[in-house]
């Protein structure tokens, strides 16, 4: 249903929405909340058998540890300031690494866009690097680079590069062919056709493989940090475990889970935001 409203020789139209539609958006929204409160509910099962198993002895506390010796440990290296040290670097090479990855991605990407030739000669590597376990290149890049942090970015930057560049490009070889005639027909250039109709074609796509990269990027820098690192949650895991304190590696691993999901919640709220305009 729709009004029509005329004031200083201004139209305005309100939509009025028909109780239908009402009753759609009302069971969507009650959906999302059963869905955050089914979430919820699980996370705090857990954590309370988790608790209770371990006051009454079902599982071994001194290996498994509990969420309250975790709470007293999250607090204890708050307030040292030793935390959020460790938590500031591994979000620091994350970030380092997951830029690296995309832009590097995006520029050869393009490049095997631009020459043909080129993508046939070094796709049959980008493959084989991209199956490598990256795990296996990390002592190596320790005695190239040494145990700094320039080799835990480069090993991130490893875990995640190659099939980045695999699937950008592509994106970039399945545009709509009749797109680019039609740039082609009106005398325009290739960096008409890249700058027109490939890349901004290829933003959604893009995006969901930045919102995979991220993770993989998080792993890499982990991975380093076992091997390299001084600092770092990484280097909390392996020091924890061969210190035998576990509600340093547990506590890790929870703020690690934290890390990967509010990195990929930002840039699912960036796809959301652009999907508007693409």
């Amino acid at each position: 249903m729709m009004k029509h409203k005329t004031l200083h020789n201004k139209t305005t139209t309100i939509v009025t929405a028909s109780p239908a539609q009402l009753e759609y958006v009302k069971n969507v929204r009650k959906n999302k909340r059963t869905i955050h409160i089914l979430r919820l509910f699980i996370l705090v099962t857990f954590l309370l058998l988790w608790e209770i198993a371990a006051n009454n002895n079902w599982i071994n506390s001194f290996i498994f540890c509990s969420p309250s010796k975790l709470y007293d440990t999250f607090f204890i290296m708050l307030q040292d300031g030793s935390l959020m040290h460790h938590i500031g670097i591994t979000l620091y090479e994350t970030l380092i690494g997951f830029t690296i990855v995309i832009i590097g991605s995006i520029l050869v990407a393009i490049l095997f866009w631009w020459n043909d030739t080129l993508s046939k000669v070094l796709e049959p590597y980008l493959v084989m690097l991209n199956a490598l376990p990256k795990s296996a290149l990390a002592p190596v890049l320790i005695v190239w680079l040494g145990a700094n942090q320039t080799t835990i970015i480069v090993c991130a930057c490893s875990v995640a590069i190659f099939g980045s560049i695999l699937n950008i490009y592509t994106g970039f070889k399945n545009i709509d062919t009749d797109k680019l005639k039609l740039i082609y027909t009106l005398k325009g250039s290739r960096l008409h056709a890249l700058l027109l109709v490939v890349l901004p074609s290829n933003i959604p796509n893009i995006i969901s493989i930045m919102k995979v990269n991220i993770g993989l990027c998080l792993v890499g820098v982990v991975i380093g940090e076992f091997l390299a690192a001084k600092e770092g949650l990484g280097y909390l895991i392996i020091y924890g475990s061969q210190t035998f304190k576990m509600s340093n590696v547990l506590l890790s691993i929870f703020i690690l889970c934290m890390i990967a999901m509010a990195l990929y919640s930002i840039l699912q709220a960036i796809e959301k935001k652009l999907s508007e305009y693409f």
